[in-house]
C-alpha cells in the first residue's frame, strides 16, 4: 500500500513538471549542441565529464532515470545508445517521446512514465544507468530508489549521476539568502552527506568530483542556460569559472565548497 505522504510528494512533482512540460518549444538538437558533445569532451564541465564516464555508447541499453522532457534521452540515444527513459510525469513523456521524433532517434528511445518507487522494469537489463538531477528529488524513498536502479543494471553496470549537494551547510544558509529564483519542487534539496553515505552502501566504490563553485554564476553568464549558443565572450568567462574551479574542488576539504557533483560507481552484485 502506497502512503499518503509518497503519494503527495508524486502529485506534486508530477504537477510541476506538467507545467514545465508545457512551456517547451520543441526544435532538433542544435548542430552546436551536438558538436559539443561529440567532440573531445573536458573534465571541466560536469556534463561532459559525464559522457567521459560512460564511454562509447553505442549499442550500449541506458537508462535514463527521471528523464524529464527527453534532452538527455534524445542526445544519448544521437550518441549511439537505446535509452529508456522513466519519468513521473506524463505531460513530459509525451514531449520526450515528440522530441526522438523531430530528432529521428524514435526506434532508439522508449519513455515510460511511473514513479520510479513502483515501476516494473527487466532485471539486470542495463548496461548504462544515467540521472541528471533525480536523487535529490526522491530523498524520502532514496534507500528504495537505488534498490531498484541495481536491480534493473547488470551487474558491474556503470551509474552516473549529476546532483545537486550540500556539503556545506554555513554556504548553504548563506545561498538560501540570496534573492535569486530558482525552478524548484516543494520537496526538493541538495543531497548531504548522509545520502552520499546511503548511495555509497549500493554503489561500494563510489567515487566524486565536484563542481559548482564559481560554476555558480552560469545562471548570470550564459543565456538561458545554453552554453553554446551564447556569445563568444560569455562562453569564455564560463570556461575561465570552471577551469578556475578545478583545483580548489579537487582538493580534502575544500571539496565540500562545491554546489553539485558527479557521483558514479557500480553496483554492490
Amino acid at each position: 500500500m502506497v502512503d499518503f505522504a509518497r503519494q503527495q510528494r508524486w502529485l506534486e512533482e508530477a504537477f510541476f513538471f506538467d507545467q514545465s512540460a508545457a512551456r517547451i518549444d520543441l526544435a532538433p538538437i542544435h548542430p552546436l549542441t551536438l558538436a559539443r558533445y561529440q567532440g573531445t569532451l573536458r573534465r571541466r564541465f560536469s556534463k561532459e565529464f559525464r559522457l567521459r564516464l560512460l564511454g562509447d555508447l553505442r549499442g550500449k541499453k541506458l537508462l535514463d532515470v527521471g528523464c524529464g522532457d527527453g534532452a538527455n534521452a534524445v542526445l544519448l540515444a544521437k550518441l549511439g545508445a537505446e535509452v529508456t527513459g522513466i519519468d513521473i510525469s506524463l505531460q513530459s513523456v509525451d514531449v520526450a517521446w515528440k522530441r526522438a521524433a523531430i530528432n529521428q532517434v524514435a526506434p532508439a528511445c522508449r519513455f515510460v512514465c511511473s514513479p520510479l518507487e513502483t515501476a516494473e522494469l527487466e532485471p539486470n537489463s542495463f548496461d548504462l544507468i544515467w540521472g541528471d538531477g533525480i536523487l535529490h528529488h526522491v530523498i524520502p524513498d532514496l534507500p528504495a530508489v537505488m534498490e531498484r536502479l541495481v536491480h534493473w543494471a547488470k551487474p558491474g553496470a556503470p551509474m552516473v549521476f549529476g546532483e545537486p549537494v550540500n556539503l556545506c551547510p554555513a554556504l548553504r544558509r548563506l545561498r538560501l539568502r540570496i534573492p535569486v529564483h530558482t525552478d524548484a519542487t516543494p520537496g526538493e534539496r541538495p543531497l548531504e552527506r548522509d545520502e552520499i553515505s546511503l548511495l555509497r552502501r549500493h554503489l561500494p566504490d563510489l567515487r566524486a568530483r565536484h563542481f559548482g563553485l564559481l560554476g555558480r554564476l552560469d545562471r548570470f553568464v550564459l543565456v538561458n542556460h545554453n552554453y553554446e549558443r551564447s556569445r563568444w565572450l560569455r562562453r569564455v568567462v564560463a570556461n575561465a569559472c570552471a577551469s578556475i574551479d578545478c583545483a580548489p574542488l579537487s582538493l580534502p576539504g575544500f571539496d565540500r565548497l562545491g554546489g553539485s557533483a558527479v557521483l558514479w560507481g557500480h553496483p554492490a552484485k
